[in-house]
């Protein structure tokens, strides 16, 4: 299947797809980077990256003019501004994306990436037969505080999704107890999940005294390693997302 971004300025911004570090998970050792499911959403998708430095703070002021920018060095960002007032940020995406048929694209801010003072808003777009283009907003939080934009930093996170299925889905809530071999597999993981949580609780204790300081904190692996409490494998596991980089196909 095709994912298509047809360029709509010279030199646009850059599009990659998403690694699965994040600079805040990588100092919170033995913590965040264990966790299987934080490190594939961060992967799930690509990113769109900033262009240059550059500063902005709200005034509180929900008129366009409420947004004060400041251009930390080089040249003017060419993609930004404030058009819809309300402390919003409003980058401009030089792209026009081509779905396949039947599947939209999700814009929405880089999965598990921290700013403060600052939200990504969303959007879900039919990019299988639009012919506009769309803007990637901010929405700040807290006049007057600066909040930086640095260059390469992500502004946009691209996730394709196919349209009607989640409507798709019948919701539905049961008693797991009608259920027996779930009921015992969660039992079986909750009681070793309570023993580990009594095991972390008396490694930081004796963090906290001192000792052992060499001594790593303990972890439970099997859901990283795709296997139940009791052994049993998963039929399907993955640890790592491969999505395919942009690559630049010159017009015939």
């Amino acid at each position: 299947m095709k994912l298509t971004a047809y360029s709509l300025a010279p030199d646009p911004l850059k599009l990659l797809p998403s690694p699965a570090d994040r600079r805040w998970m990588d100092s919170n050792r033995n913590g965040a980077n264990r966790c299987l499911p934080l490190r594939m959403a961060n992967q799930a998708g690509w990113l769109i990256l900033n262009d240059c430095d550059f500063t902005v703070t709200w005034t509180g002021n929900p008129l366009v003019e409420g947004l004060e920018l400041e251009y930390t060095e080089g040249n003017e960002p060419r993609f930004v501004s404030s058009i819809f007032g309300f402390g919003i940020l409003t980058f401009h995406i030089p792209y026009l994306f081509r779905t396949p048929p039947g599947y939209n694209l999700l814009a929405r801010g880089p999965a598990n990436w921290l700013k403060d003072g600052v939200i990504p808003l969303e959007g879900l777009v039919e990019t299988d037969w639009a012919v506009a283009s769309f803007t990637m907003n901010w929405k700040f939080t807290t006049p007057a505080l600066k909040v930086p934009f640095r260059k390469n930093e992500p502004i946009c996170f691209l996730v394709p999704q196919r349209r009607g299925e989640l409507e798709a889905f019948d919701p539905e809530i049961r008693d797991i107890a009608s259920v027996p071999d779930l009921q015992r597999g969660y039992d079986t993981w909750n009681n070793s999940r309570n023993e580990f949580m009594a095991a972390k609780k008396a490694f930081l204790e004796e963090k906290r005294q001192g000792l052992h300081p060499e001594k790593e904190a303990p972890w439970q692996p099997d859901y990283t390693l795709g296997k139940a409490p009791g052994g049993e494998q998963a039929p399907e596991h993955q640890i790592k997302l491969n999505l395919k980089p942009f690559v630049k196909v010159e017009d015939v």
